[in-house]
This record gives structure tokens, C-alpha cells and sequence, in this order.
């Protein structure tokens, strides 16, 4: 077997600046948020609303409860989630950032669609660990009107899930289930007759608790917000263990997922996952080629000062993609 092609990809044409950290050009959130817009449809965000040190308005990150109505207003807005909610201590992610491993998602599609985005429900994606607040399948429904299987571990974060689709009346689009193995990912999720077409995962990137509990403390220092006469959370922005830390950390996991996605290489066209740490980049991509693997790319994303990135691979040749393409893709592009 040949060796797999392993690149990184081009800045995208429509990137004003390369080498300066930004969001994806279709992000709705770059720019700053209009406040008073935001307060109009959720009017429970003013009692979060600060003035920062530049005379700015903007919330206290550093406060779970902020964090968590800041979202729901941001869900309402710009995505048209009427409901929206998470348990206490559960993971309440930064939606910029999680909207643009979408649109990275929908370019790399386009990759095998002549640079044309597949939209509809034709799509299927698989979000491994989707978590109590079910961001990616929310966003990308909206988006690219993808439909979603979201999977979890933790009963009580796919209640919550189930609880945002039901009140969304989202059925019909995103569907849950529980992987009901913690030590597998695909094994016993992925069914013999299921195709998707895209999977993505942002692996728990901590090896413990102690190590997740230092980054939040490392977050509040970059924010400003560690005041030692101030009683503050364990984790700004939530988190169960099974969302946070993972024996081995986010390294041991996507070597996981990885050795998983070859026994179901023929079942998905592109596999993907979130690698927080650059470090972990070279040894997976190095794993991969030897699963297998037949494509390899890395794409880049940034978020302020924050830096990240994702890692797509295929085990089907480009014959075998241009098959699926037209076999799975047809009725929505005719």
C-alpha cells in the first residue's frame, strides 16, 4: 500500500491575513458582540453584562452562570435555538470556536465536491462525545443543515442533549445514543449498515483532574480574573471528567480513535478530531500511516490568542470517494 498523503492545508484565499489569528470567514461571531441585541432576546444577559478594562461590555468569564446565559443568548441569535440549557458542572463550551471546526468540516467536504459545500440532510455527521449541551450537531444542522448521531458516555450529559433537541423540536435531525463501552469509541456505536460522512470529536486533552484544575487556573490569569481574596469555581467553563481528563490525556485518546476508525474505515468517508496540543499532531498523523490511512490533513484554526487545530483522514482512495460522493451526495446536488 502506497504511503498517505499527508499535508497541510492552504490558508483559505478568503482569509484576509494568514498569519493573524482569526476565525473562519463564514464564523458569525467575529467582531465584537452587539450587546444590546443580544440583551433584547435573552434579557436575563444583563445581569451578567461588565464593563471591561478596555470600556468595553463583556462578561465575566471566570463565572460558570455568565458563561452558561451568554451562551444561550448567543444559540437564540444567531442560530435561532429557542431553548437551551446544561446541569450544573457540565461542560459549557465557547461557541466561536466550536463553529469553526464546523465550517472546517464543511470545507473539507468541499474538497471532494469541486469547492462546493454539501448542504442538506443528505449529510450524515457523527459527533463522538457531544456532550450535555449538544453544540456541534446544533450548529451544524443550522449552518449546513447536516443531520447528526451525537454519542456520549455520561447518561446524564445525553439527558440534557435530549432535553435541548426535544425542546427544539430537532428530532427528526439529530439523533443520540450512548456508547455504551467508555473504553471503545466506534466499537458498538458505529452499526454494520451506517454510513456517515464526516466524523468529528474534541477529545478530553488532560491526563487528570489536577492537570485540568491548573488550566482553568492558567485561563483566569490570561483573563485577568485571579483574585485571591475571590472564591472561584474549580473549571470557568464546566466540565465532567469524562468531558476534561482521560488516562494518557488527549494523546492516548486520539491514538484510540484512531486505531478504532480503521475497523470502520469503509463506513465513513472522513474521520476528524480537535488536537489541542501541537505536540500530539506529528505522532498521530505517524499512526495513521500506518493504519492505513490514504489522506492526512491539518488544518489550522485560531481563536484570539488561542491556537488550534484539527486532523482529518480517509481511509477510501479518491475513486472510492467520487463513489460515495455520487451515490450518497447525488440527490441533494441535482
Amino acid at each position: 500500500m502506497s504511503a498517505p498523503k499527508t499535508f497541510k492545508a492552504s490558508p483559505r484565499p478568503d482569509k484576509p491575513d494568514a498569519g493573524k489569528p482569526t476565525l473562519h470567514p463564514r464564523n458569525r461571531h467575529t467582531g465584537r458582540y452587539d450587546f444590546p441585541a443580544l440583551i433584547a432576546g435573552s434579557p436575563e444577559l444583563a445581569a451578567f453584562v461588565i464593563i471591561n478594562p478596555y470600556g468595553k461590555q463583556s462578561i465575566d468569564f471566570a463565572n460558570p452562570d455568565a458563561v452558561r446565559v451568554f451562551n444561550r443568548a448567543l444559540l437564540r441569535q444567531f442560530y435561532g435555538i429557542a431553548h437551551w440549557d446544561i446541569p450544573p458542572g457540565y461542560l459549557c463550551p465557547p461557541i466561536p470556536g466550536r463553529a469553526d471546526y464546523v465550517h472546517g468540516l464543511a470545507d473539507l467536504l468541499a474538497l471532494d465536491n469541486a469547492g462546493e459545500i454539501p448542504r442538506g440532510g443528505h449529510i450524515r455527521a457523527l459527533d463522538i462525545g457531544t456532550g450535555a449541551n449538544c453544540i456541534y450537531p446544533l450548529i451544524g444542522l443550522r449552518e449546513y443543515g447536516w443531520r447528526f448521531t451525537g454519542s456520549d458516555i455520561d447518561a446524564i450529559a445525553l439527558a440534557s442533549a435530549r432535553t435541548i433537541v426535544a425542546a427544539n423540536t430537532l428530532g427528526k435531525s439529530i439523533t443520540l445514543r450512548q456508547q455504551s463501552d467508555p473504553r471503545h469509541v466506534f466499537a458498538g456505536l458505529v452499526q454494520p449498515d451506517e454510513r456517515f460522512d464526516v466524523t468529528l470529536c474534541n477529545p478530553p486533552f488532560h491526563a487528570s483532574q489536577a492537570e485540568a484544575s491548573s488550566g482553568s487556573q492558567r485561563k483566569w490569569r490570561n483573563l485577568g480574573k485571579l483574585d485571591p481574596k475571590r472564591k472561584l469555581p474549580t473549571l470557568n467553563f464546566g466540565g465532567q471528567a469524562a468531558e476534561l481528563w482521560c488516562e494518557g490525556g488527549e494523546a492516548a485518546f486520539i491514538a484510540r480513535l484512531a486505531d478504532e476508525s480503521r475497523e470502520v474505515g469503509q463506513q465513513v468517508c472522513w474521520f476528524t478530531t480537535l488536537v489541542s496540543k501541537a505536540g500530539n499532531v506529528q505522532p498521530l498523523q505517524a499512526r495513521l500511516k500506518k493504519l492505513g490511512a490514504r489522506h492526512v490533513q491539518v488544518s489550522d484554526m485560531s481563536q484570539g490568542q488561542k491556537r488550534s487545530r484539527f486532523v482529518a483522514w480517509t481511509y477510501l482512495t479518491d475513486e472510492q470517494r467520487s463513489a460515495w460522493r455520487a451515490t450518497r451526495w447525488k440527490p441533494q446536488l441535482g
